[in-house]
C-alpha cells in the first residue's frame, strides 16, 4: 500500500487498495443517463456499424457489433447479468485461494482470460492475442480508465475502441442505466423477464430502504475501510452507492475529510472519533475485513461493534439491477434491526 501512496497514481491507487470510496465533485458532472448508443433493443439481428457514446463524451465505433470484448471485472459481471459475455477481464478477479473475487459476481472466471488481477497489472500481449474489438472499464476520475495502467495505456488503447462508465459522480440508478444502455447496444435483450424482474426487485428494495430510514431517523451509519495502519471514514456523497442511500434518507457520519475531499484517515487509536450505530465496512479483498480486526482493542470497543451492528459494504457495486437490489435490501434490514448505541 505504501507504494501506491507515493506513486503519481496515489489517489486512484488508494481507492483500489480500499482507502476510499469515490473521487470527484459529486454533482459537477453526473453521468448523463440520456446519452445512449446509436443502437438499442434486443440486438440479436443487428448488422452494420456500431457506436456508443460513453461517460467521457467519447464515441466508440466499430464496423460491426463487437464480439471480442475485454472489460474491468465489475463491468464484465454487470454485462454478464444482461447476457453479454466478454473474452477477457482485468482487475480483482481471483482471491489468493483461487476463488472468484466478490467483484466477479456470477461470472465464471474459468471461462475468461485474466489479463491482470491487481492494481497496475495488465498483460498487453495477452490482450492483443484476444484480438479485442472493445475495451470497457469504469471511471472514478474524469478520463482516468479504472485499472488500465498509465504506463501502458497508450499501447492498450491503440488496439481497440474503449468505453468508460462513471463509478463516481453518479448514483446507483444512473450507473445501472448506463450499463444497461451499453449492454443493449451490444445485443442484450433488456426487456427479458430476468431483467424486468430484477428491476422490479430493485425498486421494491429502494422503497424498503427509504421506509427503513424514515422509521429509524436517529440511526447513524459510518462508511469505513480498514488497513493495517489506518481506518478510513468516507464522505457519503462522494460515491454512487452511499450518495443514493443518502437520497433515500439514510443518515451518515460526516468526517472531516482531507484536502482531497473524500475521506478522513484515522489512526487506530482515534478510531472512536465518530459516533455511529452501524458501520458499513469495505468488502473488497484489498481491505481488511472485520474478522481481521479483532486484535485492535479500539475497534472492539466501538459501540456498533459491541452491538454486532457491522455490515459489509459493496464498495464497487456491480451495476445491474440483479446485483444492486440485494445491497439495498441488506442495508434496509440492518437499519430496521439496529438499536441506537451512539
Amino acid at each position: 500500500m505504501s507504494n501506491l501512496r507515493t506513486s503519481p497514481l496515489s489517489r486512484r491507487g488508494l481507492l483500489a487498495a480500499g482507502g476510499a470510496v469515490g473521487l470527484g465533485a459529486v454533482l459537477a458532472a453526473c453521468g448523463d443517463g440520456d446519452e445512449k448508443s446509436s443502437v438499442s433493443g434486443t440486438g440479436a439481428e443487428k448488422s452494420g456499424p456500431w457506436s456508443f457514446k460513453d461517460d467521457r463524451g467519447q464515441t466508440a465505433k466499430a464496423d460491426s457489433l463487437p464480439k471480442n470484448i475485454v472489460a474491468f471485472i465489475g463491468v464484465a459481471a454487470a454485462l454478464h447479468d444482461y447476457g453479454v459475455e466478454v473474452k477477457g477481464v482485468f482487475g480483482p478477479t481471483k482471491t489468493s485461494d483461487g476463488k472468484a473475487d466478490v467483484q466477479a459476481g456470477d461470472l465464471d472466471i474459468s471461462k475468461v482470460e485474466v489479463l491482470g488481477n491487481v492494481w497496475g497489472e495488465f498483460n498487453v500481449e495477452k490482450y492483443a492475442g484476444l484480438a479485442p474489438e472493445l475495451l470497457v472499464t469504469a471511471m472514478w476520475e474524469k478520463d482516468a480508465l479504472w485499472y488500465v495502467p498509465d504506463q501502458s495505456k497508450d499501447k492498450i488503447l491503440k488496439l481497440a475502441p474503449s468505453v468508460a462508465l462513471w463509478a463516481a459522480q453518479t448514483t446507483v440508478p444512473k450507473a445501472i442505466q448506463r450499463h444497461e444502455d451499453l449492454a443493449a447496444s451490444l445485443g442484450a435483450d433488456i426487456k427479458a423477464k430476468k431483467v424486468t424482474d430484477a428491476k422490479a426487485a430493485f425498486e421494491k428494495a429502494a422503497a424498503r430502504l427509504r421506509a427503513a430510514a424514515k422509521s429509524q431517523p436517529n440511526i447513524k451509519v459510518m462508511v469505513g475501510s480498514a488497513s493495517q495502519d489506518l481506518f478510513y471514514v468516507s464522505l457519503a456523497k462522494t460515491s454512487a452507492d452511499t450518495l443514493y442511500f443518502q437520497e433515500l434518507g439514510v443518515q451518515f457520519v460526516e468526517p472531516k475529510v482531507n484536502a482531497a475531499g473524500f475521506f478522513e484517515e484515522l489512526s487506530w487509536e482515534n478510531v472512536d472519533k465518530y459516533d455511529a450505530d452501524i458501520i458499513m465496512m469495505d468488502n473488497r479483498s484489498s481491505a481488511l475485513q472485520p474478522d481481521a480486526l479483532t486484535s485492535k482493542p479500539t475497534w472492539a470497543q466501538l459501540p456498533a461493534v459491541k452491538a454486532g451492528q457491522v455490515v459489509p459494504r459493496t464498495t464497487e457495486p456491480i451495476y445491474s439491477y440483479d446485483k444492486c437490489a440485494p445491497i439495498l435490501d441488506a442495508l434496509a434490514e440492518a437499519i430496521e434491526k439496529a438499536k441506537k448505541v451512539s
